[in-house]
């Protein structure tokens, strides 16, 4: 669930269930921190996944499973500095959230010249009417970057609006995302692997439970940050197409 306060309700219905074990993602920790302890007095195993890494150890999670946030800005900064860019133009679409500031930050890290947009992710009309204006405004942006596919799809249209030069980046991946890139409308993409991150998560409870395994040694398992471009998308698309990737 999106919001913070039903997430941990959600989680309060699974301790009260007596349930195995809980995967959550910490992409609002402070909402989640109270009823996770809860959880560890009632000798429940929590994961965490996608969200949440610099947080899971203290909050009672035995691993974490996502890519470093912070890590994965950094790789898109990194590419887009070897391409030249100076002036890109960062779309987070969900203030305070951490995953998604720490990837802007990482971004800012190795481009400087990065500049933050904030966007309201659940009216995409907003969002792209807000980006729009943005690039009408920052004639120097050379970059737009979504933080998410559906994000990054949406700013397709508002360059096209704004007859801005600006590329476009992103982070994450659906398919149509992965047919963008193949089709040269997007640069590339920072691929976290989500599926994977579920499926190691549910995994790694199972093994908590019948064997007493514990995967990380308290460290964290790191799923990305894998760039997907178009030497690669072409391979990427067909698992997209199947909701793996």
């Amino acid at each position: 669930d999106p919001e913070a306060g039903r997430q941990a309700q959600l989680v309060q219905q699974a301790i009260d269930q007596k349930v195995d074990g809980i995967a959550v993602t910490l992409a609002t920790p402070d909402a989640l921190k109270d009823v996770l302890k809860k959880a560890e007095d009632a000798g429940i195993p929590v994961v965490s996944l996608n969200a949440g890494e610099s947080v899971s150890a203290q909050l009672g999670a035995f691993t974490h499973f996502g890519s470093n946030e912070q890590l994965a800005g950094e790789a898109v900064g990194t590419k887009l500095a070897a391409q030249g860019f100076k002036h890109p133009v960062c779309v987070i679409q969900q203030q305070g959230h951490v995953g998604l500031e720490a990837r802007c930050a990482g971004v800012k890290a190795k481009v400087p010249g990065t500049e933050i947009l904030y966007v309201d992710g659940k009216d995409m009309t907003s969002v792209q009417s807000t980006a729009t204006a943005k690039l009408q405004a920052a004639k120097d942006a050379d970059v737009i970057i979504g933080l998410g596919a559906p994000i990054t799809l949406t700013l397709l249209k508002s360059v096209t609006d704004a007859s801005s030069s600006a590329k476009v980046a992103s982070f994450d991946l659906n398919a149509d995302l992965a047919q963008k890139i193949v089709d040269g409308a997007v640069i590339f993409t920072v691929d976290q692997q989500p599926w994977l991150q579920g499926y190691m998560s549910v995994d790694a409870l199972w093994q908590a439970k019948r064997g007493g395994f514990k995967l990380g040694g308290g460290q964290p398992v790191l799923t990305g940050p894998t760039i997907v471009d178009k030497s690669n998308a072409s391979d990427v698309l067909k698992f997209a197409q199947q909701g793996v990737r």
